[in-house]
């Protein structure tokens, strides 16, 4: 494992990269895929989580046959793949060198200089702020400008509340991109903002003219703005911490059940939960604007990547929720309409059991604090087995994971509705 010496060397060479405005590279770092079959290895995968910055689990390390997805740096190779061999953990080999999948991922980001903002590339915060701007202009007195929140490096929180016609109407509040590597799920809320303003099918006219839609692309702007400077894999926010280690994971910092599981207590982990609850400033003050809007939302829905999943409360505990027959009831009619498009199948349930226990999530803590007993979070394109490689996926994809987005909402919304969920 690292030595003390070693890891304060790495941390320092980081830093230097880092204020030189040079981006973090994964030359030859490979990625596998192990399992742990009994609770003893398990351990031993846990163990190995926290042990070196130069091993870094993409996947919660919480459940028994569920293949995990690790990223190796080249000089680790030896070490880890001697810990799998003595400890006779499962593994396959599914990358040999991660810098590949990077440099793909910042070819298709585009720099908006006319003035057009599209679906057939990724875009940086400056860019989707000016749109997001924009669209406030061409659309008086339909879209406003909201900053719900502030980061830790002085950026806004920015989204836009779209309401035709007589307010107020039953609301509904989209959060994406609050792990910052999660590209598509930025895309993904900007593409249902432009829907909602200019699509011609009935379904969606009906959810825009219907209710108020409350959207946020950007949950943890500095994160993004990192993934695009520095790192393409980072998670978190960008709070100092101890030890050289920056960030907290945004979606485990929220106040219910905060760090109870699923979650570390370790700074430099990329699901370490903060020093206490809302300890970040991005969630505090975003919590603080949703708060402003209870009685106003009944529906919460989180865009996260990956695995093609669609997920309800609870993530800290395997115990359902008290009207979870109805949230199952929306979940099937959910992935049935996000499959006739393209056929793409989604899975889910509830968090715990679903994916991985998880607690101080925003789904969970607004279902228990802002009285919206509809609560999802969608787990986007590309499946699964997809491993690191998910989080980069192509541009192309963009349009077509809207487009089935958008059918999966008119569906979900309407069956909330039939069931009687909206004030």
């Amino acid at each position: 494992m690292f030595s003390k010496f070693t890891l304060i060397f790495v941390l320092c060479l980081i830093a230097v990269a880092c204020s030189r405005g040079e981006r973090a590279r994964y030359d030859n770092y490979r990625v596998y895929k192990v399992i742990a079959s009994n609770e003893e290895k398990l351990k031993i995968l846990k163990d190995l989580e926290s042990a070196s910055d130069s091993i870094i689990f993409i996947d919660g390390v919480h459940l028994l046959n569920k293949a995990i997805s690790v990223v190796v740096a080249p000089h680790k190779v030896p070490d880890f793949l001697h810990v799998m061999g003595q400890w006779e953990i499962q593994y396959d080999l599914i990358e040999t060198n991660l810098q590949h999948q990077l440099e793909e991922s910042y070819k298709q980001v585009a720099k908006v200089r006319s003035g057009a903002y599209g679906w057939t590339q990724y875009h940086e915060l400056e860019d989707t702020y000016k749109w997001l701007e924009s669209l406030a202009t061409k659309y008086p007195g339909v879209v406003t400008i909201v900053e719900a929140g502030k980061t830790y490096e002085g950026r806004s929180i920015l989204g836009v509340k779209i309401s035709k016609g007589q307010s107020p109407k039953p609301g509904v509040f989209v959060e994406a991109g609050i792990h910052a590597r999660e590209w598509i799920s930025a895309a993904t809320a900007t593409y249902l903002i432009n829907e909602l303003l200019t699509s011609d099918v009935e379904g969606i006219k009906q959810l825009a003219d219907n209710y108020d839609w409350y959207v946020f692309p950007h949950a943890n702007p500095d994160g993004f703005v990192y993934t695009h400077t520095t790192d393409r894999m980072w998670r978190k926010t960008r709070t100092p911490y101890e030890k050289g280690c920056f960030g907290a994971d945004p979606n485990r910092n929220w106040g219910f059940h905060w760090n109870s599981v699923g979650s570390s207590n370790k700074p430099c982990s990329d699901t370490y939960a903060g020093p206490s609850a809302f300890s970040e400033v991005e969630t505090r003050t975003f919590s603080e604007y949703i708060q402003t809007l209870k009685g106003k939302i009944s529906v919460y829905i989180s865009f996260h990547a990956f695995s093609q999943l669609l997920l309800y409360p609870y993530g800290h505990t395997a115990d359902l929720p008290e009207n979870h027959e109805d949230l199952k009831q929306v979940f099937d009619v959910t992935v049935n309409a996000v499959s006739k498009r393209y056929g793409t199948t989604y899975t889910g349930g509830n968090i715990y059991d679903a994916i991985y226990p998880a607690s101080g999530a925003s789904i969970d803590w607004a279902y228990a604090n802002m009285d919206t007993k509809m609560s999802f979070c969608f787990e986007l394109r590309p499946g699964p087995n997809a491993g690191i490689t998910g989080f980069n996926l192509p541009a192309s994809q963009i349009k077509p994971n809207g487009e089935e987005i958008m059918d999966s909402l008119v569906a979900m919304v309407n069956e909330i509705e039939k069931l009687g969920y909206f004030k």
